[in-house]
């Protein structure tokens, strides 16, 4: 009688479950980013929740919720009914953070439910002409003959690209002096008047430079070639093997949010990462699309966690 029971009890989730997702979405959604209005992040929340409102038939409304380096925002969304009517688009600093703020006021893992990657915000290592480094053997000759005396930019302390940097001297034994600035802009300015020879950069942050020739692509940081700069290896291929330390952004939900409303969202996700509309936009940002599912984006959740957390406490880095 039990086992009835409990099969009973089992096809009336399931039931509930579908039924919540045929109803899904009934209302608006609101979508956290955790910056504030009119930077990449928020920026790439839009161009993707304008056009998934298309697909789903309800409104995706971006709510700013700005501070202690994405923090504030993402605790809102652990808070939040999982429901499907609240999510969040993140960058990498996700994964990131814990190692920089071991008490956070949700857990990484346990209070999330990954719907999936959304794009890659490629990097790279630019010199200024000068600078006696042209590929990634002299980076680590000049590095390693001279300890500390080559010294890259980033847009600051615990950055991707100070992170990028960490990594690279770790795998490398190549010793490298951090330059960290308030923003990319002050970065790219003082290697282009040639005040630091190099730096770890986004790529739309220093396109414009390379292609005017002011700055020289070493590498890129990503696992492929760009096709923007189809001639510049990846940091891997030039000699680091394993070195990626790509820069991403993904969609959350709360735990528990119905797998049905997940896979639908997912559905969504991949369908408009295919628009041509879309990737003109997401071109003009300097932003590759990059799906996933969403167990493929928490496999990778699950293995930088433990990869930063290592490159963090091993550099000694703080963030102030």
């Amino acid at each position: 009688m039990k086992a009835v029971r409990g099969i009973a009890v089992l096809a009336l989730l399931t039931a509930m479950t579908g039924a919540i997702a045929q109803a899904y979405p009934s209302r608006p959604i609101r979508m956290i980013s955790p910056y504030p209005p009119g930077g990449g992040n928020d920026i790439l929340g839009r161009i993707l929740g304008d056009k998934m409102s298309e697909g789903l038939g309800q409104r995706i409304v971006v709510e700013n919720k700005p501070g202690a380096n994405t923090i504030v925002g993402t605790e809102v969304l652990a808070k939040s009914a999982p429901d499907g009517y609240t999510l969040i688009l993140l960058p990498s600093t996700f994964v990131t953070n814990p190692a920089f703020y071991p008490k956070l006021p949700y857990d990484t893992v346990r209070d999330f439910a990954a719907v999936g990657l959304v794009a890659n915000s490629p990097q790279m290592m630019v010199a200024h002409p000068s600078a006696p480094v042209k590929a990634i053997r002299d980076v680590i000759a000049l590095a390693k003959s001279k300890p500390g005396e080559l010294s890259y930019g980033s847009s600051g302390n615990g950055s991707p690209g100070h992170l990028a940097g960490i990594l690279f001297s770790m795998m490398t034994g190549a010793e490298l002096t951090h330059v960290g600035y308030k923003g990319t802009a002050p970065a790219v300015n003082d290697v282009v008047a040639g005040h630091i020879p190099m730096m770890m950069s986004s790529m739309i942050s220093v396109i414009p430079q390379v292609k005017a020739g002011k700055l020289r692509v070493i590498a890129v940081t990503t696992n492929k070639r760009l096709p923007v700069v189809p001639d510049a290896p990846t940091i891997a291929e030039a000699g680091v093997a394993g070195y990626e330390a790509g820069f991403w952004y993904g969609m959350l939900a709360p735990a528990r949010t119905p797998d049905a409303i997940v896979k639908q969202l997912n559905i969504q996700i991949e369908h408009t990462l295919k628009q041509a509309d879309v990737l003109e936009k997401f071109a003009a940002q300097g932003i590759e699309p990059y799906y996933s599912t969403p167990q493929d984006f928490a496999a990778r959740i699950r293995e930088e966690l433990p990869k930063w957390s290592k490159v963090i406490s091993a550099s000694g880095v703080k963030i102030e």
